[in-house]
């Protein structure tokens, strides 16, 4: 590994990616995506220096995975750590990072559980159903969300209508493993007023989550009902208030992950979640304000064990923007307080974090843009921390975009960590640089994107004989992002995608860290679509994976058939994992044989 090659090589290169997803049949323009959450107001893509990737409903209908998780597997630099099937704890990596590191918010909400031993978000439980679009931020954003956004941000947005009147959609799958999947969503809009519900059931009986080629042959199954909310009213012309929520009860079945290899175990989990955020938008004087108050709770109980957890966070947050200069500013306050009860812990757990940020976007000259984003944070344990990132984007030519971004992080220790078993209060953030710079480049209907980036985290906390404690020496993650996505004619789509991943670990990290998981150094993806009549579709796409650490490589393919009836309804065939691969995504733990599904959805 040649490491003082690559980062002169990154810090020299022109490489940022945009997403092979986002194309959703329209014309291939450069600000064809509208960020939402990776900036404190929203701007189009040409004018930010991260890299992101935005899936919308119809490329997720398109898709087909029932599991979230599974469809963003197919985005650049993102692994897929899974446990078993739909409900297993499941793991994630941006670039090579875990989820750890990374922040997941539905509808604004952070849904990072507050009780485990690391605040994180468990993407095993996602459906698919629940979200119409999803946003994923890669480097740090901790100046724009705090703490934990180090190595970048996935943002989902639950269902809401687009257009005045009524509106209603249905779907419905069935398929291997006695599986079904259902929602049904009812929307209504009136100019800015709106309000949409979505009520999801998820059943399916699932395989053994410790591999079958071990002899393992119990199922683990896992059940779920889900109802979202969301509603605003313009009150005035100056003021629109809304509330965005969801609750959630499910149970998971796992094996023991404690055996080597994991065994057949009739344990289960039972599972609550509940999130609700407030809001209020209004100008007063020359500034656009926004306030949010944010609710988040959720519990896990192991009947076997008679163990459980519970967190809660709260949060109130405050920004206001106006134009200033040649520029827009943006300033902003929040506040948040995180507990804990459970297991291995006397009474709650409490700490707090207090955060107040700034944002400059702005245009020095024609065809660049640049954001400055800073953010100071006051944590009641740790005291101070300082974030800033840095976004530059160059218009090189009506074809050619160019973008670069430089930013710091940090991760901060969990109340588990600090007062768990174990635990200790004299621990300090984990700290990060990351750097992108990149080039996207328009060949007529085809674009062609490329990625240098490089994540640098120190202070790394681990877990050994029976304590936490901080550890010395840097974790490095660096490497590249191909993209390439078009038309080879005017029915058939295709995108093609290389991450390849380059690691470095501090000596005498325990094997337990996440900083050992079992990502690939070369992944490649890829998708074609196909429209063979007017009401025939037809899609396959391809996930390879070599050079992982302590797994072997390999690969997996699905594919779809839909058919339009017109009117907004289709019907659809998926076959995921065409050829039966087998494989693991975490050692020890088996994933799917080839399984059928049917489906039909309707919006009217």
């Amino acid at each position: 590994m040649t490491y003082t090659r690559f980062t002169a090589t990154l810090l020299l290169g022109t490489a940022l990616v945009s997403p092979a997803w986002a194309q959703d049949n329209q014309p291939f323009a450069l600000d064809e995506i509208v960020i939402y959450y990776g900036a404190l107001e929203p701007r189009s893509s040409d004018k930010t220096g991260q890299s992101v990737t935005v899936i919308s409903k119809a490329e997720m209908e398109r898709a087909g995975e029932t599991r979230l998780a599974d469809l963003i597997a197919q985005t650049p630099g993102v692994g897929i750590l899974a446990r078993g099937p739909m409900g297993a704890q499941t793991g994630f990596s941006i670039r090579g990072v875990s989820q750890n590191y990374v922040k997941v918010l539905v509808d604004g909400i952070d849904v990072s559980d507050p009780s485990a031993p690391q605040v994180l978000p468990d993407l095993g439980r996602f459906n698919s159903l629940n979200y119409d679009r999803v946003e994923i931020l890669r480097g740090s954003q901790s100046a724009v969300y705090g703490g934990q956004a180090v190595a970048g941000v996935i943002n989902l947005e639950t269902p809401r209508p687009t257009k005045d009147g009524i509106s209603q959609r249905v779907a419905l799958e069935l398929g291997s493993y006695q599986t079904a999947n259902a929602a049904y969503s009812f929307g209504w809009k009136q100019g800015d007023d709106e309000l949409a519900v979505q009520v999801s059931k998820i059943y399916t009986a699932g395989y053994s989550a410790a591999d079958a080629a071990n002899g393992n042959t119990e199922k683990d199954g896992y059940r779920a009902n889900r109802l979202s909310l969301r509603a605003q009213k313009r009150l005035s012309e100056n003021l629109l208030v809304g509330i965005t929520g969801f609750a959630q009860n499910d149970r998971g079945e796992f094996d023991d992950g404690f055996s080597t290899p994991p065994v057949d175990d009739n344990e289960f989990t039972l599972h609550k979640e509940r999130g609700a955020r407030m809001f209020a938008q209004f100008t007063m004087g020359r500034f656009d304000h926004e306030i949010g108050l944010t609710y988040y709770t959720t519990s896990r109980y192991y009947p076997i064990y008679d163990y459980g957890y519970s967190g809660k966070r709260r949060k109130i947050d405050w920004k206001a923007a106006t134009d200033l200069g040649a520029g827009r500013l943006t300033i902003g306050a929040d506040r948040k307080l995180e507990s804990y009860t459970g297991t291995y812990v006397t009474g709650q757990v409490l700490t707090s974090d207090t955060g107040v940020f700034a944002e400059y976007a702005v245009d020095p000259i024609k065809n660049v843009s640049v954001v400055a984003s800073a953010r100071h944070d006051t944590h009641s344990q740790f005291g101070g921390f300082n974030t800033g990132r840095l976004g530059v984007t160059w218009q090189a030519s009506a074809d050619t975009l160019v973008r670069g971004s430089v930013g710091n992080g940090f991760r901060a220790p969990s109340g588990y960590e600090m007062f768990g078993y174990g635990g200790s209060t004299s621990l300090k953030p984990e700290k990060s640089m990351s750097y992108d710079l990149g080039l996207e480049r328009k060949f007529g209907k085809q674009t062609l994107t490329a990625t240098l980036f490089r994540i640098e985290v120190d202070n790394l906390i681990d877990y050994a004989a029976g304590s936490y404690y901080q550890t010395s020496g840097k974790a490095t993650r660096q490497g590249l992002e191909l993209g390439l996505k078009g038309a080879i004619n005017a029915k058939i789509d295709y995108q093609i995608g290389y991450t390849y991943l380059d690691w470095k670990n501090p000596a005498g990290l325990s094997a337990g860290s996440t900083w050992n998981t079992s990502f690939g150094r070369n992944t490649l993806t890829a998708g074609l679509s196909a429209k063979l009549s007017d009401t025939f579709t037809a899609g396959a796409d391809l996930r390879f994976v070599t050079d992982r650490q302590s797994l072997p490589d390999y690969a997996v393919a699905n594919a779809q058939i839909s058919y339009d009836f017109g009117d907004g309804k289709q019907a659809y065939l998926r076959i995921e994992n065409l050829f039966n691969a087998q494989y693991e995504l975490w050692p020890g733990f088996g994933t799917s044989d080839r399984a059928a599904y049917v489906g039909v959805r309707a919006t009217f």
